[in-house]
Order: C-alpha cells, then sequence, then structure tokens
C-alpha cells in the first residue's frame, strides 16, 4: 500500500490543485478529472499528492457542480430511456429499468436533502431533470 505521494510526479500540489479548478469550470466532472490527471499529467493519485480529494478540492475552490455528480448520471439515464421508450412502447423491460431508476433517483434525493446537499423543496420530475441538463 502506498502511503506517499510518488517522487516521480511532476507535479506540486499547488500545480494539481490548479490544474482541477481549470479543469472544472471547463466542464468536466470530478472522474473525468481524476481520468485526465493520471493519463496526461502523470499523477497517479491527487490524494497522496495534495491530502485532499478532488471534490473537495472542488467545494472548496467553489466549482463543485450544483447537481451531485451521481445523481445528475442517473438523470441522464432517465432521459435516453425515456427517449427509447418513446419510440419503442412495446419494450417493458426497460419500462422497468425505467422505473428501477427513477427509485434510485428519489433515494439518492432524499439522502441529499436529509445532509444538505439539495435545498428541501428540490422535486426530481422527468421533466425537470431535461430543463436541468440541458
Amino acid at each position: 500500500m502506498v502511503s506517499e505521494n510518488p517522487s516521480w510526479v511532476p507535479l506540486n500540489a499547488t500545480e494539481i490543485e490548479d490544474l482541477i479548478v481549470k479543469l472544472a469550470r471547463d466542464g468536466y466532472v470530478s472522474a473525468q478529472i481524476g481520468l485526465i490527471l493520471r493519463d496526461q499529467y502523470g499523477v497517479p493519485d491527487v490524494k497522496l499528492a495534495t491530502g485532499k480529494t478532488i471534490t473537495a478540492i472542488m467545494a472548496e475552490k467553489g466549482v463543485m457542480p450544483a447537481l451531485p455528480e451521481d445523481l445528475s448520471n442517473l438523470m441522464r439515464r432517465a432521459i435516453s430511456l425515456n427517449v427509447h421508450l418513446k419510440n419503442n412502447k412495446g419494450d417493458v423491460s426497460n419500462r422497468r429499468g425505467l422505473l428501477m431508476i427513477e427509485a434510485k433517483i428519489r433515494r439518492l434525493e432524499r439522502y441529499y436533502k436529509r445532509n444538505g446537499v439539495l435545498p428541501a423543496d428540490w422535486k426530481y420530475s422527468l421533466s425537470n431533470a431535461e430543463l436541468m441538463l440541458k
């Protein structure tokens, strides 16, 4: 188990944080930022290099997206599945899949409201999701 940043990492902690802020402002989510830092800049682990996670750095610098990443990904999946179901009305297995995705979204909604990430009056609906994510 590696417990400290390798000596061969070309960037220091402040340069990594600046890159994270730049990539977040360019519209990348935290998972994509981690991949870019690993593949293009040779940073194997942001937490070892900076002592903080990518999302913690994004929150500290004020560049967090309005919706949590997992919730927005589920909403995108629900939107694309709804488009599929409009074209394929007899696809009952994917209709059930949409119901399962929406159930996950509602569970996450309750969790994020309870922890203060989402406002108390925020409500999921498929039409609102399409407006929020476009």
